[in-house]
């Protein structure tokens, strides 16, 4: 019997790298909204950190909606770091609301990690549905608003920030995409970064919306 190479993700789903780009071009031709595509970020940024509370504020940003594997923590780290501890303490003492929302099927570790920081935790999203997201925001009494979240991937994060109307906002894979599937992915998003319209790498408090 021939065997085709395939991609596993995380959830032992099979997906044929041809099979991958289909998905991102059908996605891309599918999702419009406005002449937009709902795949395109409306920030990217090269890290978490270069989101400071000053430009929360000036967008006018209460909660902020993360994922957490690639986007604040490499997948194979169980516990923060002192950067990201002092990041998310400096946003709580500008009143800002972090939570976490997470399509990881193994809420331990992001139980954990969310109590070291001492933040909320929305888990089994369903991104891109947004489901997780509006529950977060229900959970919170916050609106879409005052809603941003960040992100590492295109198909849950940004497709599920689009869809519940709040900011999409993404970020480089936080110490680089591990596996062939994620490396394949990440490649594959290249095109969408590239239109993002504003890229806030380096000071994003003077390119905003």
């Amino acid at each position: 019997r021939q065997r085709q190479m395939c991609i596993r993700d995380r959830s032992c789903m099979a997906v044929p790298p041809c099979e991958a780009v289909r998905i991102l071009v059908y996605c891309s031709y599918s999702y419009v909204r406005g002449g937009r595509l709902m795949l395109t970020p409306d920030i990217l940024f090269d890290s978490y950190r270069d989101i400071t509370p000053a430009f929360l504020q000036s967008q006018g940003v209460t909660l902020l909606l993360t994922d957490l594997d690639y986007t604040l923590a490499p997948k194979a780290v169980r516990r923060p770091d002192d950067a990201l501890r002092q990041w998310i303490d400096g946003l709580k003492d500008a009143g800002i609301t972090v939570m976490i929302v997470s399509n990881n099927r193994s809420g331990v570790r992001v139980t954990e990690f969310c109590g070291d920081l001492g933040i909320g935790y929305q888990g089994h999203a369903g991104k891109p549905s947004p489901k997780g997201l509006r529950a977060a925001m229900e959970r919170t009494g916050t609106d879409s608003a005052h809603t941003a979240m960040l992100g590492d991937k295109l198909l849950t994060d940004m497709l599920a920030a689009h869809r519940a109307g709040v900011r999409a906002w993404m970020v480089e894979p936080l110490g680089g995409p591990v596996g062939l599937w994620n490396r394949v992915l990440h490649l594959l998003q290249r095109p969408f970064k590239r239109a993002c319209p504003y890229k806030c790498q380096k000071n994003p408090g003077e390119n905003t919306k």
